[in-house]
């Protein structure tokens, strides 16, 4: 393995706090005897082009740092590689770091963590999910979260996590539930009245929403919630759940595991990784130890 390793940096990342942990986290590949150079590319497009340059070009390691959406960004380029994947762990999100239980805000010992896991052969293979040529590696969202999603997006203020607050709540106010039809390996076939259906490769989503708590990354299935038919008050009442997980027990929820899901419903639009994928119909594959991580293993 070359001792060259590639850092590929959101300087924007958690409000600036990518521009700042980058310093660290290289610091602590160096010490440990490691040559780093940093990518950061002009817009997404250009930042992934350099990404994959820099995996063709034989790097030891890309190492995101940033939020899910730099890593989602990094996936692209490693998936279906050799190249491992490091993970420093600094956006708003990280849901991908908290999957694997790498360190998050921690930049210095992600860093170093990373660093020890290059030296010593420490690899996970995980598990991602993949649509048309887009992996990701946590949840496809759909249905409710998505159009939240939607509406923050088109809102120009206010800025941060607060524009998603307030477009929940005027989304709460004019939700209906969606007819969907979810098939699951090519053949079974559920018809049902859902307020989202969320395809975990992992187990969370915006900031520590257990939405798929059971799901593993290791067992080349995706973990499938459905949320019924439910009212805004019950919603309302769910939805705290969902930072524990606990919801999986509610009767208006269901759980099921497959390794190819096809969504289709009217007027949705999914998002996986944080990222927009397009309207439905989607159809995702889980694919079985697709990119090698950095760190402990699971």
């Amino acid at each position: 393995m070359t001792s060259e390793i590639t850092l590929f940096v959101n300087p924007t990342a958690g409000r600036g706090r990518g521009a700042h942990a980058a310093q660290p986290a290289a610091s602590a590949l160096r010490d440990a005897g490691f040559s780093v150079r940093t990518v950061l590319g002009q817009d997404a497009d250009d930042a992934l082009r350099r990404a994959r340059d820099a995996v063709g070009g034989g790097t030891g390691a890309l190492i995101a740092v940033g939020g899910d959406g730099m890593v989602s960004l990094a996936l692209q380029a490693v998936a279906g590689t050799r190249t491992p994947l490091g993970v420093i762990a600094v956006g708003t999100g990280n849901d991908f770091a908290r999957t694997l239980g790498l360190p998050v805000r921690d930049p210095a010992g992600a860093g170093r963590l990373a660093a020890e896991a290059l030296k010593g052969g420490r690899l996970m293979d995980v598990d991602l999910g993949r649509v048309g040529e887009t992996w990701f590696g946590t949840v496809l969202a759909s249905g409710f979260d998505s159009r939240v999603n939607d509406r923050g997006n088109r809102m120009r203020w206010p800025l941060g996590r607060f524009k998603y607050d307030l477009a929940m709540i005027a989304e709460l106010a004019s939700f209906r539930p969606v007819p969907y039809r979810i098939t699951l390996d090519g053949g079974d076939v559920h018809e049902v009245e859902a307020t989202l259906v969320a395809v975990g490769n992992g187990t969370s989503y915006g900031g520590g929403m257990r939405i798929c708590a059971g799901a593993r990354t290791d067992d080349g299935l995706f973990d499938v919630t459905v949320v019924g038919d439910c009212s805004r008050t019950t919603l309302i009442k769910v939805f705290p759940q969902v930072y524990r997980g606990t919801h999986l027990g509610h009767p208006k929820v269901a759980v099921h595991r497959a390794a190819r899901v096809e969504l289709v419903a009217a007027g949705i639009t999914g998002y996986a990784d944080g990222e927009p994928l397009g309207p439905l119909p989607l159809t995702a594959e889980c694919v079985a130890g697709a990119v090698r991580v950095l760190g402990p293993r699971i």
